[in-house]
This record gives structure tokens, sequence and C-alpha cells, in this order.
């Protein structure tokens, strides 16, 4: 992470908590959390049926202590609560998850409740709130179901752009792509579902619904969202991704006209053979 924020002042009475079971640390007034990202989607209906304790992101309350704000795109946030509550919580998802993920992308840390603190982020790099409202709860999930999801698909655009260096290496080297169309084709695939999720479904670099019906929060998510740099990843993700896109989109054409050149070729040949039949064709017979 980046150097410690200083957390603005509360501008407003803080909202009716949920109360939340005794916290794991042994210090007063520690939260630990749990963020993973388990698969591409995750089925929440089933969930939103329960008693859910808030809606837009959708916080439940965990069986034997704790809580779970998750997210249809594939990210759960655990806060607090026994590790074999929040286990057999994870386990009751794991039929909910779509394409899931075979190793999870994790991250834990603590959420430090102190009324009077002046900063967003301590030395140890825990995150510093006010109070436990549910509403503030529901924000810091946002931001790292975010988060995780930015560093999925950092990894995956990295691993993109090492399959596509050797293509236009070759490009370079024979003037050939040295691929066939359909693996190019693939390849765009991938880019247009990755740019489709992260705009479409998580949208990393909007504000979440959350902010616009809590007005108070938004200084709060501001500060989170520049500590985690949701929008300037975000940004350089999309640049990479339009950069595959266009060396794949030109490796492709020049692949198609290579093929359309080749046809071409196949009816010239086709119509010179056709004349040669012709013109035997027409020689008189001894």
């Amino acid at each position: 992470m980046k150097t410690a924020l200083h957390s603005p002042k509360a501008r407003a009475p803080s909202p009716v908590a949920v109360k939340l079971p005794a916290a794991s640390d042994e210090h007063s007034g520690t939260i630990a959390v749990r963020a993973l990202l388990l698969g591409e989607r995750l089925d929440t209906r089933i969930l939103e049926r329960d008693a859910a304790l808030a809606a837009a992101p959708l916080a439940v309350q965990i069986e034997g202590g704790g809580i779970a704000v998750v997210f249809r795109y594939g990210a759960a946030v655990l806060f607090d609560g026994p590790a074999p509550a929040a286990d057999h919580f994870l386990a009751t998802l794991d039929p909910l998850v779509v394409e899931k993920f075979a190793i999870a992308e994790r991250e834990d840390l603590y959420l430090s409740i102190h009324p009077d603190a002046d900063q967003l982020i301590d030395a140890a790099g825990n995150i510093m709130l006010h109070d436990r409202a549910i509403e503030r709860l529901q924000l810091v999930a946002d931001v790292l179901a975010k988060n995780l999801v930015l560093s999925h698909y950092e990894t995956r655009v990295a691993t993109i752009f090492d399959s596509i260096e050797p293509l236009a290496a070759s490009l370079r080297e024979t003037g050939r792509a040295g691929v066939p169309g359909r693996v190019l084709l693939q390849h765009i695939g991938n880019v247009l579902l990755m740019q489709q999720k992260m705009v479409g479904r998580v949208e990393t670099g909007e504000k979440p619904e959350l902010v616009w019906d809590h007005p108070e929060l938004d200084r709060l998510y501001m500060r989170l969202a520049e500590e985690y740099e949701l929008r300037e990843r975000g940004r350089a993700i999309d640049r990479k991704l339009e950069i595959v896109s266009r060396t794949v989109e030109t490796l492709l054409s020049l692949e198609q006209t290579r093929s359309s050149l080749r046809v071409e070729w196949y009816i010239v040949a086709l119509i010179i053979a056709e004349l040669a039949i012709a013109a035997y064709s027409l020689l008189p017979i001894r």
C-alpha cells in the first residue's frame, strides 16, 4: 500500500450500527477482515431471499458470528466472527460460485474502530473507522472487492501480454503472425470479456450506489479508492487491454489479407487451368 492517509472528521451523526460479535482480536475495537475473489460470478439470489442486513451491496449475518458482504461478480468480504463460522459460510457459498477459480484471490487485514481516529490507514496497513455502522462496512467491502478484481485482472493481462509478445516478434522477423486466426479471435474474446466485466459488472472506476444513498460516506470512499489506487489501476488495465486488442486486430487483419490473397491465387490458377483445357480441346486431333 501507499503511505497512510489522514481521515476526515465525521460530518454527520453516525447511522445506526448493526451490532457485531465481540472483536476477534485481543484488542478492543478491532475487527478481522477476510476478502476473497472466489470466481467469475456469484449467485446471490438465495442469500437475498434470507434475512439480509442491507442491500447494494448485499450484507448478511454469518451463522455463528460475523457479517459477510457478497458481490455478484464473485467476491465476498467477511467481517469478524470465529474462523469455523467463516469457513462454514464460505462452504455454503461454494455451490453458488460460477467458474470458480482454482486459487481464490485473498487479502486479510483488520479494521480498527476509534471514534477519534485522525487517519484512515495505520502504519500496519489496517483501516481505521469511526464506528461499525453497516454502511461503513459495506463501503470498505466494496473497495476491498474491487481491489481483488483489479489484482486478478492485472495478473491475467500480464499473462496475455506474455503470449502476445512472441506473435509481435514473429511478425517483425518473418512478416507473419505465426498462429491461426482462431487463436487471435480467442485473444480478442478474452479482452472483450475483461472489459465487459470491469465496466459492466464491477464498475471499478465508478462510485458505488451506496455513496449516492449516503453522501456522508463520499469522502471516506474517495480516500479509500485513492489508497488502493482503484481508478489509476483501472485505467492502466484499460490501456493495456487496448494495446492487446489493437495488436491482435492488426495481426488478424494481416492474416485475413494473406488468406484472401491466397484465395485469389487459387482462383487465378483455376482460370489458367480452364484456359489450358479449353485451348487443348481446340487443338486438331491427329
